[in-house]
């Protein structure tokens, strides 16, 4: 198997990249690897739908009161 291991800046391991050819081929031995990836792709739960409406709703209401990425993270930064 040609595994690629992700590091983080410190060099602790953090992910492993697996071949999608090589993800297909353990899919089809393990048969629960199949179910854990159709659990993990369903759709947004009632209220993670319910968050990103009522955000949607207030930016349309009032489209012009938005912060840049970059205010917003002066903003967090002064705050702590």
């Amino acid at each position: 198997m040609n595994l690629q291991f992700i590091h983080d800046n410190k060099g602790n391991t953090t992910g492993v990249f697996i071949p999608i050819e090589e993800w297909q081929s353990l899919k089809e031995r393990y048969a629960d690897l199949q179910k854990e990836e159709v659990v993990n792709t369903s759709e947004l739960s009632a209220w993670q739908t319910q968050i990103i409406d009522e955000r949607l709703n207030d930016y349309y209401q009032n489209p012009t009161a938005l912060s840049s990425f970059d205010d917003t993270l002066n903003d967090i930064e002064k705050s702590l």
